[in-house]
């Protein structure tokens, strides 16, 4: 099983000293609008927030999933020179139907280089 790389498991120094390194490889979950039982619900995931990261033949993010704590939801996958060979935020909008009261939701970007990187877990209360 690959590494799963933690941005909570990185000291401070490491993240002030490796922000950017960091941050393009960490996904960042935005949830759109409000949930309710049993309505569609979308879920922005976007890897990086301030860097943009590689599109090379050889170093690409090549798929970024969405689960719901163990459960997963959503998959995508990108192909090297789907964002032009130009450094890019890889994201995707996943549309989810939520059928429980809370989502415990986490993110997965998997790059070809550097390994599996999940995200902050952002928890979503579901209206009735």
């Amino acid at each position: 099983m690959p590494k799963i790389n933690r941005y909570t498991d990185i000291s401070e120094i490491d993240k002030e000293a490796k922000r950017d390194y960091i941050d393009r490889h960490s996904p960042f979950i935005t949830v759109l609008g409000e949930a309710k039982k049993g309505e569609t619900l979308q879920v922005n995931v976007k890897m990086g927030q301030e860097y943009t990261h590689p599109d090379d033949f050889d170093h690409f993010i090549e798929s970024i999933t969405l689960y719901d704590g163990d459960t997963k939801l959503a998959t995508t996958t990108f192909l090297p020179g789907t964002f032009g060979n130009e450094k890019s935020h890889a994201e995707v909008t996943f549309t989810i139907r939520p059928m429980k009261k809370k989502l415990n939701l986490i993110a997965h970007g998997y790059c070809t280089k550097h390994g599996i990187w999940e995200s902050t877990p952002v928890v979503v209360e579901v209206a009735e």
